[in-house]
């Protein structure tokens, strides 16, 4: 009979740390709607990013720096050639070069699965499969890396790898592989969470611009 007790007592030892270890780690999914849950929040917030594309083969192919500028499902983001800008509804692609400038017009698709930078913070809702692949330091910040996948044919992304701020449920950097073996790699240098901006912000006004040429494609 105490060797009975003993064996039991032996077993409840050995499961008892592991459930408790279980119940700390935060699943995924937890973490990702806990960063969506802030996101959505906020008044808007605005980020300068560096944006990088490399191959196995050469290594880092383009650097660059950009900025965005987000407020609930709207956004405007300008790069070194170009400058989008969505409202919501309607989304204006503008074209810069020292030759021409051109706008293209389209309406906002809801339905697609298209990567923004308003729904990065949702995206894992879209038929994505979150798997937390541990714990590590991004610019000597500790992070939780995250890696969604999909097997839907539709996607355009098969795999999205999200780096988490572990204390502050900032969603840091991510990065996107293509059907070429490179890899799309964003990083978010300078970041301000809530702050105020108008509607009309994020609407393109060719009145700023003089002889460009405009595509309305809607």
């Amino acid at each position: 009979m105490k060797i009975v007790k003993i064996i039991v007592f032996i077993l409840l030892i050995s499961v008892i740390p592991v459930h408790l270890s279980a119940q700390r780690e935060p699943s995924a999914k937890e973490i990702l709607s806990r960063v969506s849950e802030k996101y959505q929040k906020l008044n808007g917030f605005r980020a300068v990013f560096e944006y990088t594309y490399a191959t196995e083969a050469e290594g880092p192919v383009q650097s660059n720096v950009g900025e965005v500028t987000v407020k609930g499902d709207k956004y405007k983001l300008v790069l070194d050639d170009q400058e989008i800008y969505n409202d919501g509804k309607t989304v204006w692609t503008l074209i810069k070069s020292n030759r021409y400038q051109e706008v293209t017009i389209n309406n906002v698709d809801d339905e697609t699965e298209e990567l923004t930078p308003s729904n990065i913070y949702n995206i894992y809702k879209k038929g994505y499969e979150a798997e937390l692949l541990g714990e590590g330091t991004l610019n000597g910040t500790p992070v939780y890396e995250i890696l969604l996948t999909t097997n839907k044919r539709s996607s355009q992304f098969k795999q999205i790898k999200l780096f988490i701020d572990k204390s502050k449920n900032d969603l840091l950097a991510w990065e996107i592989s293509d059907d070429m073996g490179g890899t799309f790699k964003y990083t978010f240098k300078e970041l301000k969470n809530d702050v105020e901006i108008m509607d009309d912000y994020f609407v393109f006004n060719k009145k700023n611009y003089q002889n460009i040429e405009i595509i309305d494609l809607r």
